[in-house]
């Protein structure tokens, strides 16, 4: 199976995987991801074929959306072996996928793995990101916002204090950068005209 195919077959799991997902972690957060590393890849001299691969499967083992994350990882190498993904690429895969996440802390070693780390975390921020704070504080039963100090920590609004507002100072590529700028400042308008409406 040549590598288009492999990438189509790679889609269509994802597909089977997240489709269902209503926390902002879905199949079109999955391809939003996936297509946006490839951009980056052919801007800043990675390879494309396993920076889209590892954009599609970023969250598969996540702790916070899957109940046996080690389960999930094993069974995504299996698949991508069935699908005739050499050993090398598939190691390649995986490295670049393992260090993504935000609450880790790091940053990866491998400049494919910075390019998923950066298209995570462009669709995190802008006028998506804002949509995904609010779909994910729902699915959590999280409340908006509050106006009593100690109960706001806990709200949808907070996490652009704590997490959001810091992803642009955060990227690993200049691609990245030059996209994290907009979708930086469409969010401070959108804050300024919340805390307008909520007044």
């Amino acid at each position: 199976m040549d590598q288009v195919n492999q990438l189509d077959a790679i889609r269509d799991y994802v597909y089977t995987v997240f489709n269902n997902d209503s926390t902002g972690h879905d199949f079109f957060h999955m391809e939003r991801v996936a297509l946006m590393a490839r951009h980056i890849a052919k801007e800043e001299q990675g390879d494309p074929f396993i920076c889209e691969a590892a954009g599609w499967v970023h969250d598969i083992g996540d702790r916070k959306l899957f109940s046996g994350p080690q389960q999930a990882i094993s069974d995504l190498y299996k698949f991508l072996q069935s699908i005739g993904c050499s050993n090398e690429d598939i190691n390649r895969i995986s490295t670049a996928a393992e260090d993504v996440s935000f609450s880790k802390g790091k940053i990866p070693s491998v400049l494919e793995g910075k390019i998923i780390q950066d298209a995570d975390r462009l669709d995190a921020i802008g006028a998506i990101g804002i949509a995904r704070t609010f779909a994910y504080g729902g699915a959590s039963g999280q409340l908006i916002w509050y106006n009593e100090e100690e109960l706001q920590q806990q709200t949808s609004i907070q996490h652009f204090y704590d997490k959001l507002l810091h992803l642009k100072d955060s990227m690993n590529t200049d691609t990245a950068k030059q996209i994290a700028d907009q979708r930086h400042q469409f969010m401070e308008t959108y804050l300024k005209q919340f805390f307008w409406e909520w007044q």
